[in-house]
C-alpha cells in the first residue's frame, strides 16, 4: 500500500463494487455507497469465496483446525499426526498426497464411489495406491469434535446411515469455490460456474490473455476462469495484466 501510495493509487477502504457500466467510452464502477468511479482500464481482482461445510463445531474450531488450502505450513503443522481432507476433485486428491508425506494418515472423504468421477485418472490413481490415504466412500463429515483444537470427526456412511468417529488433528476442506462475480453478469463473459473468461475464449479476439469479453477490463487470480487458485500465481497474473494494461491504454492513445 506505501509503495502504491506514492504513486499516486487512490484507496476505497472499506468499499464495495456492485455494477460494471460503460459509458461515453468509459467504464464505470458503481460502489456499495453510492458513488461511481470512471476509468479507461479495470482489473478485477475479486477472488473467490471457498465453500464451507454446515456442521457442528465448524465455526468454534475454524481458525485452529480448519484449513481450505493445503501448503507446507499446513503440513508442518500436521507433522505425523492423522488430518482429513474433505472433496473429491483435483485439489483434494493433490492435497492427500502432498500431506501423505508428513501425516501418519490422510482420511479422504468424498460421497461418492467413483474417484475418477471429478479426478483426474492418474491422480485417483496416486491416491488410491498410498499406504497412508485412507478413502472414506459415500461418506461426510457430520460434526468436528474438540474443544480449542480439533480432536475427532464424525464420519457419516450414507449407505448405511452409521456413524464414525474417527481421529484428526486438522480438517482440510477442498469442495470448490464460489467467485465474486455476481455484480458482473451480464456485462462480461463468464463461464458455467461463474468464473471470468479471458483471452481468446472471452470473446474470439487475440487481445491479451488476461483481457476480459468487454475490452480494457482484465481479471487476474482466483476470479479468472482457467487460474490455477495459488498465490503466486495470481501475484503472477496480475504484473503482465498490468503490462497488458499500459499497451491497451497506449493503442487507445490515452496513457
Amino acid at each position: 500500500m506505501v509503495q502504491a501510495r506514492k504513486f499516486g493509487a487512490a484507496f476505497s477502504i472499506p468499499g464495495e463494487a456492485t455494477s460494471l457500466t460503460h459509458a461515453d467510452g468509459y467504464h464505470v464502477v458503481g460502489l456499495a455507497e453510492g458513488e461511481d468511479l470512471v476509468a479507461h482500464a479495470v482489473v478485477v481482482a475479486t477472488g473467490v469465496r471457498y465453500r464451507r461445510l454446515d456442521v457442528p463445531g465448524l465455526d468454534r474450531l475454524e481458525r485452529s483446525s480448519v484449513y481450505y488450502a493445503a501448503t507446507e505450513f499446513e503440513a508442518r503443522l500436521c507433522q505425523q499426526d492423522p488430518v482429513t481432507v474433505v472433496g473429491g476433485g483435483n485439489s483434494a486428491g493433490q492435497a492427500a498426497c502432498f500431506l501423505a508425506r508428513r501425516s501418519s494418515v490422510v482420511n479422504l472423504v468424498i460421497r461418492h464411489d467413483d474417484l475418477g468421477r471429478d479426478m483426474s485418472r492418474y491422480l485417483a490413481d496416486r491416491v488410491e495406491q498410498s499406504p497412508r490415504i485412507k478413502i472414506w466412500r459415500r461418506s461426510e463429515v457430520s460434526e468436528l469434535i474438540g474443544h480449542e483444537a480439533l480432536e475427532e470427526v464424525v464420519l457419516h456412511d450414507l449407505r448405511t446411515d452409521a456413524k464414525q468417529r474417527v481421529a484428526t488433528t486438522a480438517m482440510f476442506v477442498l469442495i470448490g469455490a464460489t467467485p465474486h462475480t455476481s455484480w458482473l453478469e451480464g456485462e462480461i463473459a463468464l463461464d458455467v460456474k461463474g468464473f471470468i473468461l479471458t483471452g481468446p475464449v472471452a470473446d474470439g479476439s487475440e487481445g491479451g490473455m488476461f483481457e476480459t469479453s468487454r475490452p480494457g477490463v482484465f481479471a487476474v487470480g482466483d476470479v479468472r476462469s482457467g487460474s490455477v487458485k495459488r498465490v503466486a500465481s495470481a501475484v503472477g497474473e496480475g504484473s503482465v495484466a498490468i503490462r497488458q494494461v499500459h499497451e491497451f491504454l497506449e493503442a487507445e492513445g490515452r496513457r
